[in-house]
């Protein structure tokens, strides 16, 4: 699949803005492996004293800098799979192929959050297995089967973000590496711009095109694309959607 930027895109950031909820370009990398004959992802877990995602297990990833682009004119995806590059390197000492990189979605979390980050999400197969965290950022690591991880979240021993838990929902349904990357690489990268409806008893994230997106109605028929959260775990409805 050629991957290219909407043009439409630098459009869209600039209307953030100016409604005065600006976003921080940034790029995060899910990093895969088989092992034992089943997939497995690298996951990180940030210092608790960091300002943004504190304590959270997360992919490695940050902001996108005014290096990434490097000389010359780059574009924004361009310059988001060296951050990729970049950041994985520095949190966990791991050597990417940028050539590799399957972009496979765009998170924004929801308007008047403290930290907005635009995040670009790519998927790759691991070169090599050694992992040295960088102590300044990250408190710990693991290479986790995503079902693995989707339990150890649910049993509240791991803290997870919608866009990771999202993530290793889908990893979970694939057998290998080459069964992830297939799957990302024949369907175009999914836009995630998060809403949030709130009940007494649980917390919804949703996205387009779930039948209560724009209104935050729970109960409306049509498509769902939403996470439920709730004191039995959280639980992904994506009816309807493919892998």
């Amino acid at each position: 699949m050629n991957q290219q930027l909407d043009p439409s895109y630098h459009d869209w950031v600039a209307e953030q803005h100016s409604a005065g909820s600006p976003v921080t370009a940034a790029a995060t990398v899910v990093i895969l492996r088989d092992h034992a004959g089943a997939l497995e992802v690298l996951m990180l877990r940030r210092g608790a004293e960091a300002a943004f995602a504190g304590g959270l297990w997360v992919f490695p990833g940050g902001k996108i800098d005014a290096e990434d682009h490097g000389e010359g004119v780059v574009d924004l995806l361009s310059a988001a799979r060296t951050a990729a590059v970049r950041e994985s390197h520095e949190e966990a000492s791991q050597t990417i192929d940028v050539d590799s990189l399957v972009w496979f979605a765009h998170w924004v979390p929801p308007k008047g959050a403290k930290y907005r980050f635009a995040t670009f999400f790519f998927a790759c197969r691991a070169l090599h297995e050694d992992v040295e965290i960088d102590p300044f950022e990250i408190s710990d690591h693991a290479w986790l089967r995503p079902a693995e991880a989707l339990a150890r979240h649910r049993a509240k021993e791991i803290q997870l973000a919608p866009p990771t838990f999202v993530t290793l929902t889908y990893l979970d349904r694939a057998a290998s590496v080459a069964d992830a990357l297939d799957a990302y690489r024949t369907r175009a990268p999914r836009f995630y711009e998060t809403h949030v409806a709130r009940t007494e008893t649980s917390m919804t994230f949703l996205w387009h095109p779930d039948a209560g997106y724009e209104t935050n109605d729970l109960d409306i028929d049509g498509p769902r694309h939403r996470v439920v959260t709730g004191e039995q775990g959280w639980h992904l409805d994506d009816t309807g959607l493919p892998w």
